[in-house]
This record gives C-alpha cells, structure tokens and sequence, in this order.
C-alpha cells in the first residue's frame, strides 16, 4: 500500500510540475497582437534535452528500485509458513486443500461448487470459502486445473495468475478478522463471471474447529491434480 500510495504522489508531483510548465510556455510565448512573421527558431538546446532525457531516467530507477525491493519482501518466502493451502482453481469454481503442518494436524479438503447468478443478490453461504488463521504466515499454492485461471482477493492487494503445469504462489499474513469476497479475474470461459468465491479470516480456535468439520464431514486427504482435466506431463513438473 505504501507502494502505491507514494508512486501516485510522486506521479501527481511529477504531473503538476509538467502542467505547469506547459502553462507557463502556452502564457509566456503565445502570439501577441501585432506580431508578424515566425519567432526565432532553435534547432536544438543540450543542456534541456540532456536534462529530459537524465530526469525521467532517474525516475524509472527510483521507481524500479522500490517496486523491486517490495515485491521481494512480498514474495519472501525463505522460511516455512504457518499454513499451506493449495488452492485449485477450476471451470467454474475452486477447491481448497488444507495440507498438514504448523496449524493444520491433518491434511482436509473442502471443494467449491459454481455460482449461479440470476440477477438477484448472490447467496454468499454458498460461495466456495478459504478460511484463514488470523496472523498466522499463508502460503497459497495456486494451480489450475485445466484452463488459466487468476486469483484475486482485492483487500489482499495481490492478484496472480493460476496456470495448468505450474505452481504459482502468495505469501500473505492476514491481520484483520473478516470475510473477503474474492473472484477469477482471468477470463476462462462461459461461466468465468460466476467463478466466485470468499476468504474468511477467523481467530485460530475458529479455524481449528472449521478444520474438525471438514474431518467430521469425511473430508480428509487432498484433493490433488489426479483431479485436474489437463494434468502436465511429469516430465515438465
């Protein structure tokens, strides 16, 4: 957030300097009553066009430089999460598998049916639901199952692609209790509007007891790619 929110000041710096300028040349040396003929005409100045050339360069280093060193930090992940959940996303829904470690004692499944949208309000209780450990490291292993798929959560500031025969990732803690509506936002077919879904993050005891439903409900066990319409050969894994 930091990220964004400085790059637009600078943004709107850089914007207000430029507007100014421009201005100020459209005022300055605009054509006056009486003026005949063309005004002197420069073929070249170097210390400007050096300067157009050496300020914007700059900038996209300063701004390369931040977005780099923040992406890094983002995707961090030299050291084990808390929780692993392998997220499958498939036409047009989403599986969860909680895999076993920290948080988790056993590796449980819970998997996600379609949307159906009617013009009416959509029953969220029946949007597929990833539920997460408030302030507990995440790692979300995203994968498809047969076509390219993106998952996106907009309070998580992220959005990254799901694509068949590769495991892409997101590490995230989660601070704040709620429910997050989250969607593809990659077009993946007819029904790729309807491919919805939502986050809960709940305290520990909560997600805990979720987890015992799942085992209850005879969820143990994953849900994996044996699963997935368009498995990748193993040789390319």
């Amino acid at each position: 957030m930091d990220l964004w929110v400085n790059s637009w000041i600078a943004a709107l710096v850089v914007g207000i300097i430029t507007w100014g300028l421009m201005i100020w040349c459209i005022v300055a040396y605009r054509r006056r009553k009486g003026t005949v003929g063309f005004p002197r005409q420069n073929s070249f100045n170097l210390p400007l066009e050096v300067f157009y050339l050496t300020i914007p360069l700059f900038m996209v280093l300063v701004f390369f430089y931040f977005t780099d060193r923040d992406q890094q930090s983002i995707d961090d992940r030299s050291t084990p999460a808390d929780v692993v959940v392998d997220v499958r996303g498939k036409q047009w829904a989403w599986d969860f598998n909680y895999l076993k470690g920290n948080v988790v004692t056993e590796d449980v499944h819970e998997a996600g049916v379609q949307a159906h949208l009617t013009g009416n309000d959509v029953d969220k209780n029946k949007l597929p639901t990833l539920y997460l450990p408030v302030n507990k490291s995440v790692d979300l292993e995203l994968n498809a199952r047969d076509v390219i798929h993106s998952f996106w959560v907009p309070a998580f500031l992220q959005k990254r692609d799901m694509i068949p025969g590769k495991t892409n990732y997101i590490r995230l803690t989660p601070t704040r209790e709620g429910t997050y509506d989250g969607k593809c936002a990659e077009l993946c077919g007819e029904y790729h509007s309807e491919m919805l879904f939502r986050v809960k993050v709940v305290s520990e005891s909560e997600f805990q007891a979720h987890m015992n439903q799942l085992r209850q409900d005879g969820n143990t066990g994953l849900l994996g790619e044996e699963y997935d319409r368009n498995p990748a050969p193993a040789e390319t894994k």
